[in-house]
């Protein structure tokens, strides 16, 4: 969010949600850490005090949702060309969608963030990683921050359902290719600690074995069970056809036991796509 415009990606994000019949969904965080030395400046937003940006951020952010919100981002010119406006009346940016608070979700990297985002009315992702370490299972950590966010945003008077996506890296072994590819090596099927972007941060186990050992381990993943939807991390750099693989080995062999049920009809209007 620091590297953006906000009223320009207010705009956007509203004109691609009408186009889409609000089947939007837009994933907004602050930013991961990078190797630019505060790289949005060369984007020609200054003003941080943060090393990270986070407060230019959280500023961007909160100007974005207002302007989505409908609230007014200008005043009309004394003499406004174009569709009549009187002079002087307030102007919110267009297209304007109603709901497209409903359809934001926020990257929070750890409770205080993800109870923010409650506060705000959004949804809630939470990735495979949490700048915090307590001791805990990152798993635990996870339902723990998922509940804190529901709690928030039930506080704070809003009354839809929100969603939770949590994302985890899954490599179902269904060929001998699989084993060869994803076999775990000693210590890489457990949580690991580390330092990132200055913060004592855990990091969630990488799950890879047969399906029926996936399902088990995945049903005993607290946060997977707390949370809606489930975003599956793949190796990108692996190549189209792999990771084709990957997707469609979760999706006929684990998916269904965890719930999933594919809409083989296409959407429907209002629907998200699965």
């Amino acid at each position: 969010m620091h590297y953006e415009n906000p009223l320009y990606l207010a705009e956007e994000a509203a004109a691609l949600d009408l186009i889409a019949d609000g089947r939007l969904a837009l994933g907004i965080s602050r930013g991961s850490p990078e190797p630019a030395e505060r790289g949005w400046e060369a984007f020609g937003h200054t003003g941080s005090t943060d090393p990270r940006g986070a407060d230019l951020a959280r500023e961007k952010f909160d100007l974005f949702l207002q302007a989505i919100q409908g609230e007014p981002m200008a005043r009309a010119a004394d003499r406004p060309y174009g569709a009549p406006v009187a002079p002087g009346a307030e102007l919110r940016i267009e297209p304007h969608s109603p709901d497209l608070i409903r359809h934001l979700w926020w990257g929070a990297g750890s409770r205080e963030s993800a109870e923010n985002v409650g506060r705000q009315g959004l949804n809630l992702m939470s990735s495979t990683l949490l700048t915090e370490a307590t001791g805990a299972q990152f798993a635990d950590l996870q339902a723990e921050q998922i509940d804190r966010f529901r709690t928030a945003f039930r506080e704070a008077g809003h009354t839809h359902t929100p969603r939770v996506a949590v994302s985890r890296s899954v490599f179902p072994i269904v060929t001998e290719q699989d084993r060869q590819l994803f076999g775990l090596r000693p210590g890489e099927g457990a949580d690991q600690i580390g330092i990132i972007d200055g913060h004592r941060s855990t990091f969630g186990r990488t799950f890879t074995g047969e399906p029926d050992q996936l399902i088990e381990q995945l049903k005993a993943d607290a946060a997977v069970m707390s949370a809606d939807t489930v975003m599956l991390t793949i190796p990108s750099q692996a190549g189209v056809d792999l990771n084709l693989h990957i997707l469609e080995s979760f999706a006929q062999h684990v998916a269904p036991s965890l719930g999933w049920k594919p809409n083989t009809e296409g959407p429907v209007q209002g629907e998200p796509i699965p």
